[in-house]
């Protein structure tokens, strides 16, 4: 008798009872996730910063993660279109829905960057209502952070102070590294870049850096050879100081051109994970800055 009550008392306290079971869309909102939740949270991340958040397949694993989420918590802004709306049906959660509390997108809380102003196939993957592509901006992880808090005490009022306290720590944190970043960062002012898609316009913004090309001829259309040509010849009137990507993105076309233009071509974790430095959100942000001053000298 005196094993069981030990047992059962053990099982009450222990952190692997988690609260919430969420479900994370992409790596940085599953970090984001488990710095409020603590102990009080699981967290599965659908995606790996190796594979392109907008090209995933609603694989039978996930719809099961799927169907046992208390809260999803996804980017928005149309970036997992192609999948999260068929993980939300095929599950049959009703706590995951959109509109629902257990649905929760990052892109609603942030002012969204380049909104088009017409909407027209033939200029590629555009998003309708903004750059979904939020996470590389410190101030948008802050926003963030405020509104997934509320999100989580709201769907575990018992645990209201817990979340609370975390968020608050960890703001303080991030705003001191924030401090510090931008203090780094200051010689990136004004730096021009290749990109090899438009998923660094906040990271670019957020630093005052320049873009001046893109691999992509538009958006999600792979580098074609013809492409490729005229931007090295745009790149000997216009210098760029390097050709960036993400860890997901094919190395051949931005090694192609960084090769003829004569530039480093740099590889930038992207998300938690992208690289064995990027562990977690704040050093994702300090391997980001590290191997961008690197080619700014």
């Amino acid at each position: 008798m005196r094993i069981l009550l030990t047992a059962l008392s053990f099982a009450i306290s222990s952190p692997a009872f988690a609260a919430l079971n969420i479900l994370a869309c992409e790596p940085e909102w599953g970090a984001l996730a488990k710095e409020i939740g603590g102990d009080r949270v699981t967290v599965y991340t659908a995606t790996t910063a190796l594979q392109d958040p907008h090209r995933i397949e609603a694989r039978p694993s996930l719809i099961a993660r799927a169907r046992s989420a208390d809260l999803m918590v996804c980017t928005g802004a149309e970036l997992e279109i192609g999948w999260a709306p068929l993980l939300q049906t095929q599950s049959g959660n009703p706590k995951i829905q959109a509109g629902q509390p257990g649905y929760f997108e990052a892109a609603s809380v942030v002012a969204l960057l380049e909104k088009p102003t017409r909407l027209d196939r033939s200029m590629g993957d555009i998003h309708a209502a903004g750059n979904p592509h939020i996470h590389l901006d410190p101030r948008n992880i802050a926003r963030v952070s405020a509104a997934l808090s509320e999100r989580m005490a709201t769907l575990d009022r018992a645990d209201t102070r817990y979340y609370e306290d975390r968020e608050k720590s960890f703001l303080q944190r991030w705003s001191d590294a924030t401090a510090r970043w931008e203090k780094q960062g200051a010689p990136l002012k004004g730096m021009p870049l290749v990109v090899y898609h438009k998923n660094f316009t906040y990271l670019i913004n957020w630093l005052g850096m320049r873009e001046v090309g893109a691999l992509e001829p538009k958006p999600g259309l792979p580098p074609s050879t013809a492409h490729l040509g005229e931007l090295l010849d745009q790149l000997k009137r216009e210098p760029a100081k390097a050709v960036v990507r993400a860890a997901y993105n094919e190395p051949r076309a931005a090694e192609w051109l960084a090769e003829r233009a004569k530039i480093p071509a740099v590889m930038v974790p992207f998300t938690v994970g992208g690289t064995d430095n990027a562990k977690d959100l704040f050093t994702l942000y300090d391997d980001t800055l590290t191997r961008l001053l690197a080619v700014a000298k």
